[in-house]
């Protein structure tokens, strides 16, 4: 059952049993000044049906804007089956499957998600999903630090069209780890990383962080990149977009080599947008550096009767092992996305995947066509982008985004690159992003829109 209420005379059994009068004194090593007094702004009960409607009530006033943002969370269309299978209680409710004799199905959910992931990124090993992409980059960043021995540093080049939130918690994550991240600026033309600044680096490094697609939203030259990083004695750190690997070369056979490491958010595959979160992050690996891998794995081998059957391996977290000897403290894995995740690409399956990422594509392009050219709008970056792009306005963004929003239109992400750049870059940018629920309708809308409101904010002064 979902939901298993206690009566009264078992709330007094409980207590008596554990030998308290009230559940109050189990909170007894709190200071009274610090506990709660009543809570005089919560509203009085009201019954199921009434809850009901006021939530709903309250939900409709979001409206259901058109989406235009992405920025690393991303709206694709979820089959209606996906969300029905993920939260039978098989899945919804399962915990950590410790005991493999009890938890066959879950195992193999997560050991066919290691699969596709495997399979998706072109590397030999995945773990069982991370927390989200974005602590998964620190994981990376962690990991390539403690497999490149023969660098011997702990430099990690970032570049700067990484996404501004991965950066920022990659960096809380290491910095007390004597990590450095140098940052790498882009092209002020391209939006690309700037190979002249990769090669001007005079000292070792452990790894190089390739975004691919960037922040931007453009394509990066992966071979190139990951080419000089090996040649240098850098690790390369792939950090993907999985839709974008239907269409675009897998890390694994980037360059000469390949990536070493393949990290990413899943939230595109079958985990829809909620305020931010919960989402999953995914690593993949080649197979030398599996034992670096953080959080645990899930193999596949055979009982005594000869019978497939899976179970957790490769565990090497301070949960299993000598804390000095762990690789991490990540702890657990995002069970049900990663399961949402593999439905997903069940569903899907490889041709239904390229089909959902050449939409991306084809309905970018169309919407790139309609603005380019027009009055007040440039794209500094150009066209070669996978599902996002950038825009250059002639008045102020933030008052862009609030007559957007107006017409029930989510615009898109303001960018501050004067943040992110060492650059004398405009402030007026906008990530806009577009994915494969756009109409030919919902494109037109949104041009024309925001012509008017360019025009009508031009004859107000530009609004600056």
């Amino acid at each position: 059952m979902p939901y298993i209420p206690h009566t009264p005379d078992e709330v007094k059994q409980m207590l008596g049993t554990i030998g308290v009068d009230s559940i109050n004194d189990l909170f007894d090593e709190i200071p009274q000044e610090l506990r709660s007094t009543s809570l005089t702004a919560i509203p009085a009960g009201q019954s199921e049906m009434a809850v009901q409607r006021l939530l709903s009530e309250k939900a409709m006033l979001d409206g259901t804007p058109m989406c235009f943002a992405g920025g690393g969370a991303y709206e694709h269309h979820i089959p209606a089956a996906l969300w029905e299978i993920a939260t039978r209680g098989e899945f919804y409710s399962a915990y950590t499957p410790y005991q493999a004799e009890a938890s066959q199905g879950t195992l193999q959910v997560v050991y066919e998600f290691q699969s596709m992931i495997a399979s998706l990124t072109a590397m030999d090993v995945s773990n069982a999903s991370l927390y989200d992409g974005a602590s998964g980059l620190a994981e990376a960043v962690l990991m390539a630090v403690r497999a490149n021995r023969k660098a011997k540093s702990k430099r990690i080049l970032m570049p700067v069209n990484v996404s501004p939130v991965y950066r920022k918690v990659v960096e809380t994550i290491v910095k007390n780890q004597g990590i450095t991240l140098e940052l790498i600026d882009f092209e002020n033309t391209s939006g690309t990383i700037d190979m002249s600044q990769l090669t001007a680096q005079s000292e070792s490094f452990a790894a190089l962080v390739i975004p691919q697609p960037n922040y931007f939203g453009n394509l990066e030259d992966v071979h190139q990149l990951t080419d000089w990083a090996h040649e240098n004695g850098g690790l390369v750190i792939a950090q993907v977009n999985p839709t974008a690997l239907a269409l675009l070369e897998a890390p694994g056979n980037w360059g000469k080599a390949g990536a070493d490491i393949a990290v990413g958010e899943g939230q595109p595959l079958g985990v829809p947008l909620a305020s931010g979160g919960p989402y999953v992050g995914f690593i993949a690996c080649k197979q030398k550096l599996v034992r670096q891998l953080p959080g645990r794995i899930v193999g596949r081998t055979v009982d005594l009767d000869g019978k497939p059957g899976f179970s957790l391996t490769l565990q090497a977290r301070e949960q299993h092992i000598r804390r000095s000897k762990a690789t991490s403290n990540i702890c657990t894995n995002q069970g049900l996305m990663a399961t949402a995740v593999t439905l997903y690409l069940a569903f899907l399956g490889a041709d239904g995947l390229q089909k959902v990422a050449a939409s991306c594509v084809a309905n970018t392009q169309k919407l790139m066509s309609m603005l380019d050219g027009m009055s007040g709008v440039e794209l500094p970056f150009g066209k070669n982008v996978f599902h996002e792009f950038v825009l250059s306005l002639d008045v102020n963004v933030d008052k862009v985004l609030e007559c957007l929003a107006e017409e029930d239109i989510v615009g898109g992400i303001k960018l501050s690159l004067n943040d992110m750049s060492q650059q004398n870059t405009s402030e007026n940018l906008l990530l806009v992003c577009v994915t494969e629920t756009k109409t030919e309708e919902e494109l037109n809308f949104f041009a024309t829109t925001l012509n008017d409101v360019l025009s009508k904010l031009r004859e107000d002064g530009g609004e600056q």
